[in-house]
């Protein structure tokens, strides 16, 4: 996961599966898994975010997604809090 800078607004988010993931099913069910999962996560406003699939995503209990998330963003908030 990665974060930049963006214009003001609502945090925007990008998400990303590769051929690797499996089919293109099993692609865009990841990439919803995702977006749902980053959906229940207090995003920064002003804020691009990347999150890139792999299989575990698939297979994941949902819950487990939204707590990867969440401890994601929260590194981030900390490592931007330190430069």
């Amino acid at each position: 996961m990665g974060s930049a800078k963006a214009a003001q607004g609502p945090p925007r988010l990008g998400v990303v599966a590769g051929k690797k993931v499996g089919s293109a099913v099993a692609r865009n069910r990841a990439k919803r898994r995702l977006r749902e999962a980053a959906s229940r996560c207090q995003l920064k406003p002003d804020t691009v975010y990347l999150l890139v699939a792999d299989q575990e995503v698939l297979t994941a209990e949902f819950d487990r997604l939204v707590h990867w998330i969440g401890s994601c963003v929260a590194d981030l908030d900390a490592a931007e809090e330190r430069l």
